[in-house]
């Protein structure tokens, strides 16, 4: 067809001399069409294979929510959390627990075996009376209710540490720094946020609610453990191990992209409830929180109806601490913190 083409052509720019420089001009465009018909026909399987795996990748990614994933939920089991781990210690229900935190390190092939009184617990009376004499200089009764300034006038940047975004889109900057502090025993915190979470248990106390922390700052190693424990319960269950990934990544947060990697978020629960699940949002504890961590600086990270933001299912236990400013607005709003970067924080000048 090509060569047709061509031949008609030229035997008309060879017919016609007036027409044998535009035929030259439109011979000359022909054969780059051809030629890049011609690229374009050979890159094809490659821009195709290209797409392929980025649809692949799409769909077997911890980003998406189960509710877009081809998975039979009835598979999802009752999962067993740190948290439920520690106060199931803590109540006697158990006697010895295996946590893998040797994952990172060997590579599932290590263990290592916590008895019950080599784990640290503490009520929330054993938290403020190693605080005592500090608790005592500050007025703990009232809190500010007021931002101050009017919220427009207030400046939030990217470069506030109170406000870093970590999420499964946002890793644990490498350049992040922080420096932990002793809630009590075993337990730490970036000793930036120890005084609003005391006034907070404080004023909690007041209040006679009874606040457990539990799962504050975690090592890189912990946190492994935990994920990974996660999609064991899944490939348990029967499921594959990609399968399995997705649904735990709806859970626990992957290595290096949890909040409490950074010692900013806390997991809350009460004497009464020591089972991290819905219905805690509607327990005494639970509502108090909502209503009142942001008087402290903390917010309600995984509101419930905000999964298709947040890309991790409802946790009304899970707290992180972003300042009273930031949180007013975030907890008044009902925003996330996803929501909260994309109306009110600017880059550093």
């Amino acid at each position: 067809m090509k060569d047709k083409i061509l031949n008609k052509l030229i035997k008309i720019s060879k017919k016609r001399k007036c027409l044998r420089y535009p035929m030259l001009g439109v011979i000359f465009v022909f054969l780059g069409i051809c030629h890049l018909g011609r690229y374009f026909v050979r890159l094809l399987p490659r821009v195709a294979a290209v797409a392929f795996v980025g649809i692949i990748f799409f769909l077997s990614s911890s980003f998406a929510l189960p509710v877009l994933l081809d998975i039979d939920m009835e598979h999802r089991p009752e999962m067993v959390f740190e948290s439920d781990l520690e106060g199931m210690l803590q109540t006697g229900e158990l006697n010895e627990v295996i946590l893998d935190d040797d994952i990172a390190a060997d590579g599932l092939n290590g263990y290592e075996t916590y008895n019950v009184n080599e784990v640290d617990t503490y009520s929330i009376d054993e938290i403020l009376l190693e605080h005592e004499e500090y608790l005592t200089s500050r007025e703990t009764e009232e809190v500010q209710e007021t931002l101050g300034p009017d919220e427009e006038s207030l400046v939030f940047t990217s470069d506030d540490w109170r406000l870093v975004l970590i999420n499964k889109q946002h890793p644990i900057p490498d350049d992040y720094e922080f420096t932990l502090t002793t809630i009590t025993g075993s337990m730490k915190c970036d000793e930036r946020i120890l005084e609003d979470l005391l006034l907070m248990l404080q004023a909690a106390k007041n209040d006679n609610v009874n606040l457990i922390i539990c799962s504050p700052y975690r090592t890189d190693a912990s946190q492994v453990s935990i994920f990974e424990r996660h999609v064991r319960a899944y490939m348990n269950k029967g499921l594959n191990y990609m399968d399995s990934f997705k649904l735990a990544s709806q859970e626990a947060t992957v290595p290096g992209y949890s909040e409490h990697q950074i010692g900013l978020s806390i997991d809350i629960y009460t004497a009464s409830h020591m089972v991290l699940d819905d219905a805690y949002g509607e327990t005494e504890a639970g509502r108090w929180l909502a209503e009142n961590c942001s008087d402290y600086g903390f917010i309600l990270r995984y509101p419930k109806g905000k999964e298709y933001i947040t890309s991790i299912g409802y946790e009304p236990w899970h707290f992180r601490y972003v300042g009273r400013e930031a949180a007013k607005i975030i907890m008044s709003g009902g925003i996330t913190l996803e929501e909260f970067w994309d109306r009110y924080v600017d880059e550093p000048n």
